[in-house]
Formats: structure tokens, sequence, C-alpha cells
């Protein structure tokens, strides 16, 4: 167990995902969503978590890991958007206006290591790519039950759009204008 002089002195180093990282990826999702009580069991809504590569690691995409030394203890990508999501988000929106938007998704932070910043550092390392990328505006949602993400994302700017029921959880829809 760290003490508390060692808790704050963690240093969380930020990279893009590699395949070596497949397995502690999983698990941290996995992990992180079954402590927050959001686990909803596997299945196509982890397609993405299966194929990493094909999804997120392209021109328009990324994802990201955090090291905390060696243990790989945060995460989260980006994507841009091809359909809103739902779809009543934003109703009539054209087609050619999603080019400028992307999705923040697969946000995690282990539960020994929350309370550190290292979500903060992952959301702002994922604004400033998508920045770089010349996306406008980022959407996300999160479950009601995670607390803990709906304050970073509020303390980061993001703005509550809607809240519906997605895979069974109440949750909430975010959005941040970045460019």
């Amino acid at each position: 167990m760290q003490s508390m002089t060692e808790k704050l002195v963690s240093v969380l180093t930020i990279r893009p995902y590699e395949p070596s990282d497949y397995d502690a990826v999983w698990h941290l999702h996995i992990y992180a969503l079954q402590k927050a009580g959001a686990y909803v069991g596997d299945g196509p809504w982890d397609d993405d978590m299966r194929n990493i590569e094909g999804v997120y690691m392209n021109d328009r995409s990324i994802f990201l890991v955090g090291l905390c030394e060696t243990q790989l203890v945060a995460m989260g990508a980006f994507r841009q958007v091809t359909r809103l999501f739902p779809s009543k988000i934003l109703p009539n929106y054209p087609p050619e206006g999603l080019r400028d938007r992307a999705q923040i998704t697969r946000m995690r932070v282990h539960p020994d290591f929350q309370g550190r910043g290292f979500g903060h550092q992952i959301l702002r390392a994922l604004e400033i790519q998508a920045t770089e990328f010349g996306y406008k505006t980022l959407h996300l949602e999160t479950s009601v039950l995670q607390i803990a993400a709906q304050t970073l994302y509020r303390k980061n700017g993001f703005q509550e759009t809607e809240r519906l029921v997605v895979r069974g959880l109440d949750s909430i829809l975010f959005e941040k204008a970045i460019g």
C-alpha cells in the first residue's frame, strides 16, 4: 500500500496504445466499470475494444493509455463521429457536419489510482490531440452511476445536453466546444 506522499508524487506517462497493452486495457475496462456499478456484461457494445487498432489507431482517432511506472492505470480514446448516438441528440443535423465532431470514449482510471488527476491528464491529452486533428466539438456519454466521471467532465468544461437510457443504465450526454 502506498503512503499519502507516494500517492501525491505519482507521475502518469501518457502514450498511444500498443498491441501489447491489450490484456491490461481489457482488464482495466471491465474492472473500472464493475467497481463503478456500471458494468452490463460483455456484448456487441464492446466490439471496438476487441479491435482497438482498427477502430482508434488511424489519422482521425486515437486511444491513449496512462502508465504509473510500468502499470497501466488509465486510458481514454476518441473517434470521429459517423452518426450521432442517439440520433435524437441533434435532430436534422447534417451528416457533413459530423466531420468536426469526435466522441470521447473508454475513459477509465483504475479505482486504486483515482483522485490523483490521472483522468484529467488523459482527458486533456485527448482534447489537445482532437484540436490538432481539427475537431471543433467533443461529446461523450457516461452513466449516472459514474459520479467521479461526471465531476471530471463538468470541471473540464463539458456541458450536459441530455439524459437517456443506454443499455439499461440511466446515462448523461455531455458536449464541449474545443475549436
